[in-house]
Formats: C-alpha cells, sequence, structure tokens
C-alpha cells in the first residue's frame, strides 16, 4: 500500500514531494475516449502511466491513470463485471492487493469488482468541490444482493451510451451519473419535508398530487399511473454550456407484459440484456419503445 520509501504511512510528510499538496492532476493525461474518464471529472487522482502516492488520512496507496479509472468506474455504478472493465492483471491485483476492491460472485463462474469502504473513502476524500455543482457520488458494495445480476449490466448500457452522445455531439460533457436509489431518495425528501420537524405527523408524504406531478415536471420524470417513474440511472451532461441528460431504463428477461409496456411508455433510452445461456453472459443492446407497446 506504501511506497517503499516509507515503512509506515505515518512517515509520509508533504514535504517529501516536489510539489505541494493539494495536487490538481493535469487534464492533458486524460483519455478521451475512455468512457471511464468521464466518471473522473471531479476526482483528483493520477491519470497517468506512472504510479504515484495517494494519501488518504493516515494510508499511503500506490495508483496511475487505469487504477484511478477504474475505482471511478466501480464506483459510480456499484457493481461492474471484469470482462468490462477489460482490466490488465496488473491493475487488478494492485486494487485488490491495496483493499480497494472485491469481488462478487455474479453466476456462471462470473465475477464483478465492487468498492470496498476503503476504496469509496478514498474517491469521496479525493473529490474536487465545484461552485453550486453536485458531484459524482460513489457507492461500496452491493446494496440489493437479489438484483446484482441487473445491476452488473448497467455499466455495459453507459459504455454504448456514452459512445453515442460523444458521435452525436462530439464536445459533449459528461457532469455525473446518477443511480435510481438516489433520485428516489431526493423524491422521498420531498414527500416527506412537511413532515419535517413535526412531532405528531405519522410519516406518511405531505404532499398532495399537483404538487407530486409538479415535482416530477421539474425534475423531467414522467407521471402517470398515478406515480413518477424513475430510470436505473440518469447521465447529466453538458453541450454549449446546455445542461441537458439522458435517462437510461435496463430490461432483464422477467421484464413481460403490462409492466415492460408501463416502462416504455416513460420515453426512457431503454436496453435489453438476454437471458444467460449455456454461451455465457450476453450484454445488453438498446431496443425502440414501440416494441414493448
Amino acid at each position: 500500500m506504501s511506497d517503499a520509501r516509507w515503512d509506515d504511512p505515518r512517515d509520509y510528510d508533504a514535504r517529501d514531494r516536489s510539489d505541494e499538496l493539494p495536487r490538481v492532476y493535469d487534464s492533458r493525461d486524460r483519455d478521451e475516449h475512455d468512457p471511464r474518464e468521464a466518471l473522473m471529472r471531479d476526482l483528483d487522482l493520477p491519470r497517468g502511466d506512472e504510479r504515484e502516492l495517494v494519501v488518504d488520512r493516515d494510508r499511503v496507496y500506490e495508483l496511475d491513470g487505469e487504477d484511478s479509472r477504474t475505482l471511478a468506474a466501480v464506483g459510480a455504478f456499484r457493481v461492474v463485471p471484469e470482462p468490462d472493465l477489460d482490466l490488465p492483471h496488473d491493475t487488478f491485483a494492485n486494487l485488490q492487493e491495496q483493499r480497494l476492491v472485491e469481488l462478487v460472485d455474479l453466476g456462471d463462474s462470473e465475477r464483478g469488482l465492487t468498492l470496498t469502504t476503503e476504496g469509496r473513502d478514498l474517491l469521496d476524500s479525493h473529490s474536487l468541490e465545484r461552485d453550486r455543482e453536485p458531484s459524482q457520488t460513489f457507492y461500496a458494495g452491493v446494496s440489493r444482493s437479489r438484483e446484482i445480476d441487473h445491476d452488473s449490466n448497467l455499466y455495459a448500457t453507459f459504455r454504448q451510451e456514452e459512445a453515442r452522445l460523444r458521435d452525436e455531439h462530439p464536445d459533449f460533457e459528461i457532469q455525473r451519473v446518477i443511480l435510481e436509489q438516489d433520485l428516489k431518495r431526493e423524491y422521498q425528501e420531498f414527500l416527506q419535508e412537511p413532515n419535517r420537524d413535526r412531532p405528531d405527523s405519522d410519516g406518511r408524504p405531505g404532499r398532495d398530487e399537483n404538487e407530486v406531478r409538479d415535482w416530477a415536471r421539474e425534475h423531467d420524470l414522467p407521471y402517470f399511473d398515478d406515480q413518477v417513474h424513475f430510470p436505473d440511472y440518469r447521465i447529466e451532461y453538458e453541450i454549449d454550456g446546455r445542461e441537458l441528460h439522458q435517462d437510461v431504463e435496463l430490461f432483464t428477461p422477467h421484464y413481460r407484459g403490462a409492466h415492460a409496456a408501463s416502462r416504455a411508455r416513460t420515453g426512457f433510452r431503454i436496453y435489453v440484456v438476454a437471458s444467460r445461456g449455456g454461451g455465457g453472459r450476453s450484454g445488453p443492446r438498446p431496443r425502440g419503445m414501440e416494441e414493448f407497446l
């Protein structure tokens, strides 16, 4: 974990480096065509080919650009299959040895990477603050084991969406990715805000239908069948100073009938992943909503 020059991370001192902390890594080192790079926007971590020392409280890590981009992708999407990252063995070994990532079983002899608590803390402690701009959220561990197959396919859809957006808008810049659970958390905070600091509250949502409709409209989320509908994740991006977003929904084989048709009505960008079979994992592919209506 620590460089050979320091037997104990506590021996590290900023004076042992030629530059002053905190360091902002050179944006010229970034790989514009790596979809993981977009998730590095708010991170002050190495981007070059050589490993450098990175300090997080009383720990010292050694990271290069490949390490940093991998941590960002895994942290943003919570769990990413090994094949989708196409990692050099050296990168995986380095991150695992430093206890920044761990493996989870995806079934069919496949494994995925997820951040450890230490890995998430490292990213959080090296996130740059931007005035009035929310930063990328990173996660550790798997939150819903029963949905791990679904969630492990999300990064593959992001790679395709990032490539599509880049082809259509060469100058676009991704600001952040927001997972469904964070959109829903913001919604729940809105619902419960009238109940805050009220000892007589029964915990029921304190908003009427018109307020909910207005909230959905303000957040550009569909409202029908008496509910707000949320995508699996949202990509926020900017083109020529305009703030835009793309909502993405992943259909797995259990999406059927009315449920699939309802999700298709949302207008989200839809991807479909095929069932796993003897041939192994089949990646998600974009589909038109008319197929489900």
